[in-house]
């Protein structure tokens, strides 16, 4: 019995490898995400807010090419990723403020679209660690160019990248919340901040 267990244990093993030899061949990144956090700050006419949430799928990962001895130098090299999308799950935001979230969740419509999804198109890597991401960022079911400028840092950990931008919710068809009979009225723009970890999973 224990033979046979070891023998199907080694079949696994072997199986694995050459799946993950035949992902790289074929330029899929071997990544996973590790500690993220988002935040969303916005103001109204009668006080700020914040919205936060660290779930955060990595739902696609593949460079242009198979990935040399050191991936992270591959990914930010002109042209390397191939194709890059992220998704947070749009009801995770919460906020400390009563009664904000309802509001927040309606204006997302999350019962009609449960992500916001980030497809990075390419990456521009700039001078100490800066990058430049762009690709299409739909929120609400409504889709938009978008430029994000960050910064990385290789640590133990992986790849930390950091950064934030600017954005119009009525640029994705959402109307801003109000609250208190319209007493309260929140502006469109909001900053989204967030950090990341990319890094390579343990086999």
């Amino acid at each position: 019995m224990t033979t046979r267990f070891g023998f199907r244990t080694l079949l696994t093993i072997a199986a694995a490898t050459i799946a993950g030899l035949t992902a790289i061949a074929h330029g899929e990144a071997p990544l996973a995400l590790g500690s993220t956090r988002i935040t969303i700050s916005g103001t109204s006419n009668i006080h700020a807010y914040t919205a936060t949430t660290s779930t955060v799928r990595l739902v696609r990962a593949e460079l242009a090419a198979a990935p040399a001895d050191d991936l992270w130098s591959s990914m930010l090299t002109p042209g390397g990723i191939a194709a890059l999308e992220i998704a947070i799950p749009a009801a995770s935001l919460t906020s400390p403020r009563e009664g904000l979230d309802k509001n927040m969740h309606k204006a997302l419509k999350v019962s009609e679209h449960a992500d916001i999804v980030f497809r990075i198109a390419r990456v521009e890597a700039l001078d100490g660690g800066a990058a430049k991401l762009t690709g299409v960022l739909e929120v609400a079911g409504v889709e938009r160019e978008t430029t994000i400028d960050v910064t990385t840092a290789r640590t133990a950990a992986g790849l930390v990248v950091s950064g934030q931008t600017t954005l119009l919710m009525t640029d994705f068809g959402i109307k801003p919340p109000t609250a208190m009979l319209g007493m309260l009225k929140t502006d469109p723009k909001v900053t989204v901040a967030f950090e990341t970890t990319l890094r390579v999973p343990l086999t």
